[in-house]
């Protein structure tokens, strides 16, 4: 008995090394998805709550049927709704399926003024917002992630 102990330390001590790594990568990012609406849309950079500046590279997939003509809206805005940048997020492969297709955008933008504001200030909080297509223009066909920002 004395002699499985080491063995049964030694696996769970793998065990343990291996989750730590598909959890994280080498620098401590997470590998999955870290907004996302489930089924939809996956947003790998920016993270919630990420302090951001520009440019601002946007990636992640979307199923096919969130894009049309290979594009979808992105928005970016401040704290109170005030849209600071809106470009096109443009799929990376072919984007005619059901299927998960990546994406990237750029937005280029001036921060917002934040006199006075200290790094927590409510007035440096933003949203950046990824769009579903809605070539109808029908409201019962929009839908959209929101992920809080902070600028710089």
């Amino acid at each position: 008995m004395s002699k499985r102990l080491p063995v049964i330390l030694i696996i769970i001590a793998a065990a343990a090394l291996a989750s730590w790594f598909s959890f994280f990568s080498k620098e401590g990012e997470k590998v999955e998805p870290i907004a996302e609406k489930p089924g939809l849309i996956r947003v790998f950079t920016p993270r919630p709550n990420q302090a951001i500046s520009s440019p601002l590279i946007i990636e992640g997939e979307a199923r096919g049927y969130w894009f049309f003509e290979a594009t979808f809206p992105v928005v970016l805005t401040n704290w109170d709704g005030l849209i600071i940048a809106q470009h096109y997020a443009q799929a990376q492969d072919e984007w005619m399926t059901e299927e998960y297709v990546p994406f990237k955008a750029v937005l280029e933008f001036e921060s917002p003024a934040f006199p006075g504001a200290d790094e927590n200030h409510f007035s440096r909080r933003g949203y950046l917002i990824l769009q579903k297509s809605n070539p109808s223009g029908l409201p019962e066909y929009d839908d959209a992630l929101e992920i809080p920002i902070w600028f710089k």
